[in-house]
């Protein structure tokens, strides 16, 4: 690990050259830890239910999230918030963190780790469809036809799962794409959001927080935490919902260009299905690599010829304010031009 990453983190929100060899230490460093929370999951709901590792992780992710926000001297930020912001922060927080991860835990508790993983990468087809009634988008034969491969992926890895546990469960199969449903809408709904992005992460949670709270009283039945599973939770909590995220947006805002961090997140599913066979004991089936080589050549077709470049992989929420590039996988390029002291970042930062 290069000796700068320390003080490149402290001084992430402040001005500073491309390093792209500490940018790509970022990225790796966070496609490491993603690459791990399919296996996290399926270990953590081995002792706790879906509404007990939601509430957990959730939970931790805000308290994470705000300490990101306090170490960047912004701590009293959300409180100063109008009315109109914590409302736009309820109705995201309701997509992401609960409804989202609630039907995505479910989706991991009935089928194998490597199924579910696999089928949710194809959220970003899902938010290029629904960019078109949505916002109004246009689509290209290009992105049809990867939309085609990607879902022609997904129909072969369901196919061949009979081989991995027998028969697959069509409910798990149908929660797997229906997250990407939820996970893209809450992208939509961000693209107008001109909140600094951890910020807006953190009201998201925290207004999801009382939500979470309610649905495992009402879902679980106050059933008892074991140590295990709260490990399990904090663990996802970190790595799949907070700190994660905020190493991705330095390895972004390091690079000379989005291009060269942003297709290191292809690297995140094959390694990813090595954990789930070493820590799970899962035999990779032949589809499910057939399978995901077809959605990644889809989703690599599909970003072809774009003016900007995808910097953002699933397990992160897109930043807010103006985005360059399309709109749709062109999201959020940090710009670097000095502004006049005390403006706002149009990505979400603050002009020192």
């Amino acid at each position: 690990m290069p000796a700068e990453i320390l003080p490149a983190a402290l001084q992430y929100w402040m001005p500073q050259a491309p390093n792209d060899r500490l940018a790509v230490s970022f990225a790796l460093m966070a496609v490491a830890l993603w690459s791990t929370v399919a296996t996290a999951f399926k270990i953590s709901l081995q002792y706790l239910d879906v509404p007990q590792l939601l509430l957990v992780a959730t939970v931790t992710a805000t308290v994470c999230l705000y300490g990101v926000l306090v170490s960047r001297g912004m701590g009293a930020l959300p409180w100063r918030q109008p009315g109109q912001v914590w409302q736009r922060a309820l109705g995201l927080g309701l997509l992401t963190p609960l409804a989202y991860y609630l039907i995505l835990f479910q989706a991991y508790a009935l089928l194998p780790a490597q199924v579910a993983q696999t089928l949710n990468y194809t959220w970003a087809i899902a938010l290029m469809l629904l960019s078109v009634p949505f916002l109004g988008h246009r689509l290209r034969a290009r992105d049809l036809l990867a939309a085609g491969i990607c879902y022609a992926g997904a129909a072969l890895i369901c196919l061949g799962g009979s081989s991995i546990t027998g028969d697959l469960s069509r409910t798990g199969i149908a929660l797997a794409l229906g997250s990407t449903l939820i996970w893209a809408g809450y992208w939509i709904g961000k693209t107008r959001d001109p909140l600094d992005p951890v910020l807006s992460l953190f009201l998201s949670f925290l207004c999801a927080c009382p939500f979470v709270a309610g649905a495992w009283w009402w879902l679980s039945g106050r059933t008892v935490f074991s140590w295990p599973g709260i490990a399990g939770g904090i663990y996802v909590g970190l790595f799949e919902m907070g700190i994660t995220f905020v190493l991705w947006l330095m390895a972004l805002r390091l690079a000379s260009s989005p291009a060269r961090v942003s297709t290191l997140i292809y690297v995140a599913p094959f390694l990813s299905l090595w954990f789930i066979h070493i820590a799970l004991g899962e035999a990779i089936a032949r589809t499910t690599l057939m399978g995901l080589g077809l959605i990644i050549s889809g989703l690599l077709l599909q970003q072809q010829g774009r003016s900007g470049h995808p910097v953002l992989p699933r397990h992160s929420p897109p930043p807010g304010g103006r985005r360059s590039g399309h709109p749709v996988l062109g999201f959020g390029v940090p710009r670097r031009s000095p502004r006049p002291v005390g403006r706002r970042d149009p990505d979400g930062g603050r002009a020192p």
